[in-house]
């Protein structure tokens, strides 16, 4: 494994443990009714295929919030309603719900890790979604990743990006990495920062659905479907407008900033560095005159030396 690779410090002390024995006839309800739509969902791929794109988008939200609802948890979704046409949607990372949590705001290919292709069932339904797999550790595989990401948001596509690279426990968040970003930048599209939260139904923030550290994906499942009253809160922020960032690392600390939570905050970090580049630029102009003038002036001079000769 690449140094390089994105990590977290959570680990499975970070997770609360919210199931007991009387949860079990509970649990073992939701799994199956999870099971159930998950396998119904996949026979019926071959046929939303084939569907005009508004019926299958639909259908595809109305599936992703009945597996949310299957595994018990309530779903609350705020903000505006994402634009059409490439879009790249990024979020803080910190569950498997977290997929179809962003797919029941705008059905999107998701930028995945390669290792999710062996993933029993998850893995299935990855790969027939188009997902974008990305092998993390080959460094040198990434050029051509953030190249294959812009061709989707190019024709039109809505792409999803974890730009942390790896799941938190929901107390903290890490830092958004910025190659995804760059494939924005490249495709002119606009980019959708989402902030994604748990709690308990009184209000209580939960770390129960995290999906870290040593934790297999069956033990975060049993977890998810052992909890009572657990709500999924999805903040969709406003967009970044295409053309609105100067560089890459301006637009990932924007997207980062509003998933934190700062209201208008990641706009306003785009607007400033944007502020900046205008006051850079104005100062070179200035310095271009100046130099001009000066330049004018020496061959005013030179030209009155030679008249006197």
């Amino acid at each position: 494994m690449s140094a390089w690779l994105p990590s977290a410090p959570c680990s499975r002390v970070c997770v609360e443990s919210v199931g007991s024995p009387a949860a079990v006839p509970r649990a073992l309800l939701r799994l199956a009714a999870l099971l159930a739509v998950l396998l119904f969902g996949i026979v019926l791929i071959p046929v939303v295929g084939r569907l005009a794109a508004v019926w299958r988008d639909r259908l595809t939200r109305t599936w992703c919030r009945t597996i949310v609802r299957a595994t018990g948890v309530r779903l609350r979704i705020t903000g505006a309603a994402p634009p059409g046409g490439g879009l790249l949607l990024v979020a803080n990372h910190i569950s498997w719900l977290d997929i179809p949590l962003l797919a029941a705001v705008r059905p999107a290919r998701m930028l995945a890790k390669a290792e999710i292709r062996q993933w029993p069932v998850a893995g299935v339904l990855t790969a027939s979604s188009g997902a974008l797999f990305i092998q993390r550790d080959r460094l040198r595989a990434l050029p051509g990743t953030v190249e294959r990401i812009a061709d989707s948001l190019r024709g039109g596509s809505a792409v999803v990006v974890f730009p942390e690279g790896s799941t938190w426990c929901g107390r903290a968040q890490g830092r958004f990495r910025r190659a995804a970003f760059q494939a924005a930048l490249d495709a002119a599209v606009p980019v959708q920062p989402v902030h994604l939260h748990y709690r308990f139904d009184g209000g209580a923030a939960t770390t129960a659905p995290a999906f870290v550290g040593s934790d297999s994906l069956l033990t975060s499942v049993w977890r998810v479907v052992s909890a009572r009253s657990l709500v999924a809160e999805v903040r969709v922020e406003p967009v970044l407008p295409a053309g609105s960032a100067p560089d890459r690392r301006t637009l990932a600390l924007a997207a980062e900033t509003a998933t934190t939570g700062a209201a208008h905050a990641g706009r306003a970090v785009v607007e400033t560095a944007d502020a900046h580049r205008r006051t850079a630029e104005a100062h070179r102009r200035s310095a271009d005159a100046d130099r001009r003038t000066v330049e004018a002036h020496r061959r005013s001079a030179n030209s009155e030396a030679y008249a006197h000769l």
